[in-house]
């Protein structure tokens, strides 16, 4: 869409400057009376709500706006723009191994053909940014420390939940997904569930959202920033998709709430000697 390209060509400068990035600066070579003429109030809302507001929100950083933009493209197969969106994920401080690493995800959270055409969209970028194999993380690599205990309870909720329907997907779950992906180290967990989280909502995959947003909060992403990549996706995944994710994500954080609660009237009785 030549509205996703204007507000990244003002997003692009306006980051590049509060990064202090210095030498190439990704330019588009769209001018926005494209936009203007088909849709005057269009190109209002992509510079006045989008590029001057939304991406300057403190809420989130540009890098963590950059990655749930580029999974939202990535997963609902929107790859137009999705070159300009990498570009500005580099310019903000996102690795290509992690790029790499978000692409890798997203096979198996929003389809193996989603992935196929990211990584078409990604190759010309990183030939003219120079990014070689050495800057990407190797297909084999030692895995993050495994969580045995949460592994255990993982694998038994999805052994009940559609063990007798589907033995196998319940097997590669627990081998494929949390077993090997969720531990790879070319992401953090935190940002590997900020991609989850993003993908689901900006496809409309609510089912599995509630427990990925719980992860997400275990995994370090915290309340605010988890509620303001709702309101980012508003705008990038759809309305009603957030809405719909705002009911969902009211109801983890006051469960997480009386969690905390609960263990700190716990830790508060316990004996001191």
């Amino acid at each position: 869409m030549k509205t996703l390209a204007l507000v990244t060509a003002v997003i692009l400068s306006s980051a590049a400057t509060a990064l202090a990035q210095s030498s190439a600066e990704p330019r588009l070579p769209v001018p926005s009376d494209d936009i203007g003429s088909v849709a005057p109030a269009l190109e209002t809302y992509a510079q006045a709500t989008l590029a001057d507001k939304l991406w300057r929100r403190p809420g989130l950083s540009v890098r963590d706006r950059s990655i749930v933009t580029v999974a939202a493209l990535i997963a609902r197969n929107q790859t137009s723009d999705l070159p300009a969106y990498i570009k500005l994920a580099l310019d903000s401080g996102v690795k290509p191994s992690e790029l790499s690493g978000i692409i890798t995800h997203l096979a198996f959270y929003a389809g193996w053909e989603n992935a196929m055409a990211a990584v078409a969209a990604a190759r010309p970028v990183f030939v003219e940014r120079k990014i070689g194999t050495e800057q990407l993380a190797p297909a084999h690599m030692q895995l993050l420390p495994a969580d045995e205990k949460a592994d255990e309870a993982r694998a038994a909720s999805v052994e009940k939940a559609i063990g007798s329907s589907a033995p196998q997907l319940a097997q590669d779950t627990t081998d494929v997904l949390f077993r090997d992906l969720w531990l790879r180290p070319d992401l953090t967990p935190r940002d590997r569930s900020l991609v989850t989280i993003s993908a689901l909502i900006a496809t409309g995959q609510f089912g599995q959202l509630a427990g990925h947003l719980t992860r997400a909060l275990n995994n370090g992403l915290t309340q605010a920033e988890a509620s303001e990549a709702i309101d980012h996706l508003a705008y990038y995944g759809g309305w009603p998709n957030a809405f719909s994710a705002a009911t969902i994500a009211r109801t983890v954080f006051e469960q997480a709430r009386r969690a905390k609660i609960i263990l700190n009237t716990r830790e508060s009785q316990c004996p001191t000697s």
